[in-house]
């Protein structure tokens, strides 16, 4: 049983992808008669554009508005701004801008606002990730993993709803993240980067290349992305996760 109590706070992160947008529907319908519930997004700069417009047709799906949590060091928002300025743009613990613009802007939130109860979009397929995160973060409400619904039933409850996802998802990209995510290591998708975006790519691999970041791993190699081949391929983008939230991996 939840320990949601009359007047609690539940912040509730949303990224501007399917999944978190269900959660919070999912939270509000579980709780919303309780609790005063809260949902709070990071804005990032290098998304696609079209994430804002799903933002304000979440808003208006809800019936709440949307706030925004935003790092005080970094104003704008921005990746780029992180990697320049960290000289660092991806590792084996994840990505600066991750930790720059999603946590410490959540933990700043969190200091100048309360919250009894956090949720996240981890869906039913997720659920060692929600368990890593609960082991060195907090306790989350498992608002997905209970009701056993996963990434793809979030899509179709999305689309019941009468929402168009963000465009980038039309694109061919896995998730909303920027588009050239950094955590990304296979070739498939640097080179969907390189076709539908190559104006991104070209200046990821100028940035990377500047800072020795090797984005890409091609045959167990890490090399720039100024290096590989237009026709390198790996697995398939629908089966990759690296998806930017608050928690944030290495694509393995």
């Amino acid at each position: 049983m939840s320990d949601v109590k009359q007047g609690d706070v539940i912040a509730v992160w949303f990224s501007c992808g399917a999944a978190s947008a269900v959660a919070a529907k999912k939270t509000i319908e579980k709780y919303g008669d309780i609790a005063n519930i809260r949902i709070v997004n990071n804005p990032i700069k290098e998304e696609h554009e079209d994430n804002q417009r799903f933002l304000m047709d979440v808003e208006n799906w809800l019936g709440v508005k949307i706030e925004k949590a935003v790092n005080s060091k970094y104003p704008n928002a921005s990746c780029i701004e992180v990697w320049d300025k960290r000289k660092f743009m991806s590792g084996v613990g994840g990505a600066p801008c991750t930790m720059e613009l999603k946590k410490n802007a959540r933990y700043e939130w969190e200091n100048n606002n309360h919250a009894d109860h956090h949720v996240l979009g981890f869906t039913y397929e997720e659920k060692q990730r929600h368990d890593r995160f609960i082991l060195t973060e907090r306790p989350l409400l498992p608002i997905l993993i209970d009701d056993k619904i996963t990434k793809e039933m979030c899509y179709e409850i999305i689309s019941a709803a009468g929402l168009k996802l963000p465009e980038i998802y039309s694109l061919g990209y896995p998730n909303a993240n920027c588009i050239g995510c950094v955590k990304a290591t296979s070739p498939t998708y640097w080179n969907h980067v390189r076709k539908m975006h190559p104006q991104h790519f070209a200046e990821r691999a100028e940035q990377s290349r500047r800072i020795g970041a090797k984005l890409v791993r091609v045959k167990g190699k890490r090399i720039f992305l100024d290096e590989l081949s237009p026709d390198a391929k790996g697995r398939p983008m629908k089966n990759m996760d690296f998806e930017c939230g608050i928690f944030c991996e290495e694509t393995k």
